[in-house]
């Protein structure tokens, strides 16, 4: 089993920027591509952002594509989402996701894709 743990998220000011983490524990090498996912209020939850096993080919949802940018560390089994310019539109929970595979499956940005979740969450911006 792999665990995920996310952190980071809280209460900003439109126009302000948070940085989400997620760690993962357990059995790490099974831990692959990750992603972020997010579920606003009364919406189904919806892909984010997703980044390989070794970093080199994210991908973003136009939505948030050049203000938010997924990274990750393999040394400490972390990923991060780095959310700027951050509007009452990006109010949501935000959920971390991992696959065993190291690559992006072509239907990634279904959440029945991903086999290990966080509980998530909350990220909430003000006017």
């Amino acid at each position: 089993q792999v665990q995920l743990v996310e952190s980071g998220g809280g209460l900003v000011q439109a126009g302000g920027s948070l940085r989400l983490s997620c760690v993962a524990s357990g059995r790490t090498s099974r831990c692959g591509a990750m992603a972020w996912f997010r579920q606003l209020p009364g919406k189904e939850r919806e892909f984010v952002a997703a980044i390989t096993s070794s970093g080199g080919n994210p991908y973003y949802d136009d939505s948030v594509k050049g203000r938010f940018i997924i990274s990750r560390d393999n040394v400490k089994n972390t990923v991060y989402l780095q959310m700027n310019s951050l509007t009452p539109e990006d109010t949501a929970v935000y959920y971390c996701a991992a696959i065993e595979t190291g690559y992006l499956v072509g239907n990634y940005k279904s959440d029945f894709v991903w086999g290990y979740w966080g509980r998530g969450t909350q990220v909430t911006v003000s006017s």
